[in-house]
């Protein structure tokens, strides 16, 4: 394993400079879940939340969730993002899973340093949208599996989770 990029020869906590990285294409996918009841997997698959569309709100707020990544996470660089895409797929309940709905988030840019932690922050903000506006029907919805899936671009190359 490499050593840590955002400390210094003193231990310091600093912003890596990516100055003399080459600017490619750079691509990350992060998915999560939120497990609930099933009656609320049933609101939001009829559209009839009090607060709206759930899906439709969850989408915009991990799009500015993702741009919004360096004002949230203080050694991240801004970056000039060219695609943020989020997908959900809902679950009924089997006997082995509680109802939930997945979020996969793909995030996409042309510079120097990847887009994982915009991928990341995107799912995660979606995920706790979708909390807030079902949390008057199930306070007890659990967030869970946030992870990043893949990653293409720079010079560390490519990831691919197992």
């Amino acid at each position: 394993m490499s050593s840590l990029t955002h400390f210094d020869a003193h231990g310091q906590a600093h912003m890596v400079d990516v100055a003399t990285k080459a600017s490619t294409h750079r691509v990350a996918v992060a998915r999560g879940r939120i497990e609930m009841l099933p009656a609320t997997l049933a609101i939001i698959e009829a559209g009839t939340a009090k607060k709206g569309d759930v899906l439709g709100i969850a989408r915009i707020a991990g799009i500015q969730a993702a741009k919004k990544t360096s004002d949230l996470i203080p050694l991240c660089h801004p970056l000039a993002l060219t695609r943020v895409a989020l997908e959900f797929s809902t679950h009924r309940a089997t006997d082995t899973q509680p109802s939930h709905v997945v979020c996969t988030a793909t995030v996409e840019t042309v510079g120097p340093t990847g887009v994982e932690m915009e991928a990341l922050t995107a799912v995660q903000v979606a995920l706790l949208t979708i909390y807030d506006m079902c949390k008057a029907v199930d306070r007890g919805m659990t967030m869970t599996d946030v992870r990043l899936l893949e990653k293409h671009g720079g010079k560390s190359g490519s990831f691919v989770a197992q």
